[in-house]
């Protein structure tokens, strides 16, 4: 990883907590393979690190992540259990200490999805959120395709999942993705505040109840990850999504018409 890759992925520890920000503004924060590799390191190095209690994962003031940078990721297709995205969530999803978000401005595609498997998100007044993996001709990843439907319900989670529609914080928080909306001015003072307060929890209970609290979930996530992610990347080779990524390139809406 050259120098420029590692400023993209920072990590800071201070009062025990060790807070990952997402650094590449001028992409609107997109992630490439550098940066997954760069935030799985990251999340293993805090949960094996006895001075960190709580994570907390940033972006900046308009940009949490607008997703896999496109042009990466077609030259470097999440293909087995090793890919970097799927390295990440795991270490996502299976780290014993408490994960706070802060979401300022956009959270596209898995800048939504790994907020599933934060345990607090704190988001700004100016946060959107979008998951458009249909319109682009792939299929819902990260265990999105079962936690929404179980969080909203069938219809509300098709509306999400299969129109890719936008939605904000108002939204987000009635729909159990988000804690709370702040001003985005505050949004990781919150967030700090809130991490300061788990700080002061006793860490093996805290450890032990996010453990118990999971613990049904860990089989049938992995299997939904494993079925998402095997469709994903068949799609990926797939004409739909060839449309899709030809017309992002085209600045032009995708034709769908001629796929039965």
């Amino acid at each position: 990883m050259n120098e420029t890759e590692q400023s993209q992925i920072l990590s800071e520890q201070s009062d025990r907590i060790c807070t990952i920000r997402i650094n590449r503004p001028g992409k609107k924060n997109a992630l490439t393979k550098a940066m997954y590799t760069a935030l799985s390191d990251a999340l293993l190095t805090a949960a094996e690190n006895r001075e960190v209690r709580v994570i907390v994962l940033a972006g900046h003031a308009e940009i949490f992540s607008s997703g896999n940078d496109m042009q990466d990721f077609l030259k470097h297709p999440p293909v087995g259990e090793d890919a970097p995205v799927w390295r990440f969530l795991k270490a996502l999803i299976d780290n014993p200490k408490p994960v706070v978000a802060a979401v300022n401005g956009i959270a596209i595609g898995v800048g939504t999805t790994m907020l599933l498997h934060c345990d607090f998100v704190i988001a700004g007044d100016n946060a959107v959120f979008q998951m458009p993996f249909v319109n682009i001709g792939v299929c819902p990843e990260a265990g999105s395709s079962m936690l929404f439907p179980q969080l909203l319900g069938h219809r509300q989670a098709a509306e999400l999942l299969m129109l890719g529609e936008r939605f904000d914080g108002a939204r987000a928080v009635e729909f159990g993705l988000v804690n709370r909306v702040v001003a985005a001015d505050e949004t990781e003072a919150v967030a700090r505040e809130l991490a300061l307060r788990l700080v002061a929890q006793p860490p093996e209970a805290l450890r032990t109840t996010k453990r118990l609290m999971k613990q049904g979930q860990g089989e049938a996530i992995a299997a939904i990850m494993q079925l998402e992610s095997d469709a994903f990347v068949a799609m990926l080779a797939g004409g739909e999504a060839r449309e899709a990524m030809t017309a992002f390139v085209e600045k032009r809406r995708p034709d769908f018409s001629s796929f039965d």
